[in-house]
């Protein structure tokens, strides 16, 4: 049993646009109080932000944060988390059901922000909110000064504009669970006002609207189709959500990358499909704003702490070597549907559903599916290559299943060729053979793999148990690049191009 890959330098997909390698910060349990923002703790920096979480979202570096929901924004009032903190209002969060304090708002965030070298995603409360607080969003934001806004943000400490270019239209607003659920016709026409609101202030805007919040939800894709019938002249992209659980088994939990890949090409269709309907020249990409793992979670947030307080303990998952061959797969789907994914976003960033964890006394650490986003993030950027492959397979639900699943990206900048590969043969390792066309090999730089004996291995504060290893059996020569994949696990080989 082998996987045969043959690689030409001129069957492409496109450019990998860096800003599919983003994260999202919710005010939603702890991902904000004693995650990334915990004024007292040893690693606080003045600001109260953690030092050392600060540090691993370096590491992962995220282009754009998307903030603050999520759930959380549909009833959110943004103006509570500005000014003097003394006086902001501790409020009920209607998605949680949690306390917000209102410590960390807006100017925090921005802050955040430059520290942790990414840019905003922007979420603007579609839910119980309306076009006239996003246009003073806006205003606060990205206005000049001389304005009641404007001037505002510059009392509060912000001279200059934060100049914010990515905004999301709400959010799941086909979700019967969303403060301010309503049809896709209606939040369209919404959504349409408010950006034309926030495009008069900033001509630059780019704009999310809210697509399916699943692909199981029952009015998947025709929501879509609506939502873009409505907004397609101010919109440049629509938000995907999927959210992936083990609920039937390993081999079929392993299949996530082929379902994330079905989600993406209906909708691609769809907005293709609006497109001819407009006769309309521009074309809608995708913002895969909300993607990970959930389902340990799901359920127990009464088991895990008490409702009303703040910083609940909920949506803390620990993940396994088995998540992060998923999560591996996933971000091999993303690469191979770059010509029309440009915006992707790991929900969430920080101890919910999350790659880095922390705890209040203690430090921050690395999660199982860390490590295939750390890799991606630094070396998934360049000229996603087509990957013609021939593999062994396995069987489930009546499908057949290729045991190998990956992505190659040439950066030639670098002079490189990146090859990930997740090998689903859980009982028997995968000889790989990688030919090239119109690529000359020089040698091997760096041959990464992460696996496990146990699939349920995890990575606690004080015990990493599965890291990745440094192997040195992979070969590059006479126009081919061999190796042996472990059984079960995620690898990267990345080769120097002449």
């Amino acid at each position: 049993m082998s996987a045969k890959v043959r690689l030409n330098r001129h069957e492409t997909i496109g450019e990998v646009d860096k800003r599919i390698y983003s994260g999202f910060i919710e005010h939603l349990g702890r991902a904000v109080y004693s995650g990334i923002f915990q004024p007292g703790h040893a690693s606080a920096d003045e600001d109260g932000f953690r030092r050392d979480v600060l540090e691993l979202i370096r590491m992962l570096d995220m282009p754009l944060t998307r903030y603050p929901g999520g759930n959380f924004v549909s009833a959110y009032r943004w103006e509570d988390g500005i000014g003097p903190v003394e006086k902001r209002p501790a409020r009920l969060d209607y998605a949680w059901k949690a306390i917000e304090p209102n410590t960390f708002g807006l100017d925090e965030f921005m802050k955040w922000c430059r520290k942790a070298k990414t840019e905003p995603i922007m979420a603007v409360n579609l839910g119980t909110r309306g076009a006239s607080e996003a246009m003073d969003l806006a205003e606060y934001c990205n206005f000049k000064g001389g304005t009641y806004w404007s001037d505002l943000r510059k009392q509060n400490g912000a001279e200059a504009p934060y100049n914010i270019r990515y905004w999301c239209l709400g959010n799941e607003m086909d979700g019967p669970w969303q403060a301010g659920h309503t049809t896709a016709r209606a939040y369209g026409a919404l959504a349409r006002e408010a950006g034309k609101l926030i495009r008069g202030i900033s001509p630059e805007a780019e704009f999310i609207v809210c697509g399916s919040s699943s692909a199981e939800i029952k009015t998947f894709p025709e929501w879509d189709r609506e939502v873009l019938e409505e907004t397609y002249e101010i919109a440049d992209f629509i938000a995907l959500h999927r959210y992936f659980a083990n609920d039937r088994g390993t081999a079929e939990f392993l299949t996530a990358p082929e379902k994330m890949a079905s989600q993406i090409e209906t909708i691609v269709c769809t907005c293709d499909y609006v497109k001819a309907l407009k006769r309309s020249a521009k074309t809608i990409d995708l913002s895969f704003d909300e993607w990970n793992i959930w389902f340990r979670s799901k359920g127990k947030d009464k088991n895990s702490s008490s409702e009303w307080t703040v910083g609940r303990d909920i949506l803390e998952d620990i993940y396994t070597m088995e998540d992060a061959l998923v999560c591996g797969g996933l971000l091999c789907t993303l690469q191979n549907h770059c010509d029309r994914v440009k915006i992707a976003c790991l929900a969430q960033t920080v101890n919910v559903i999350a790659p880095i964890m922390t705890s209040r006394e203690g430090g921050a650490w690395k999660q199982t599916i860390f490590y295939p986003f750390l890799y991606a993030s630094r070396y998934g950027r360049g000229v996603a290559l087509k990957m013609n492959i021939e593999s062994g397979s396995y069987e489930c639900g009546g499908r057949n299943y290729p045991y190998l699943v990956g992505s190659a990206i040439l950066n030639e900048d670098r002079g490189e060729l990146t090859v990930f590969a997740v090998n689903r043969n859980l009982e028997a390792p995968l000889p790989l053979k990688v030919t090239l066309e119109n690529l000359n090999a020089e040698k091997i730089l760096e041959f990464v793999s992460l696996h496990h004996a146990d699939l349920l291995a995890e990575n606690r504060e004080h015990e990493e148990k599965v890291r990745p290893e440094i192997r040195t059996d992979a070969v590059a020569e006479n126009g081919t690049v061999s190796a042996m994949l472990p059984a079960a696990s995620w690898n990267m080989i990345r080769v120097k191009i002449l």
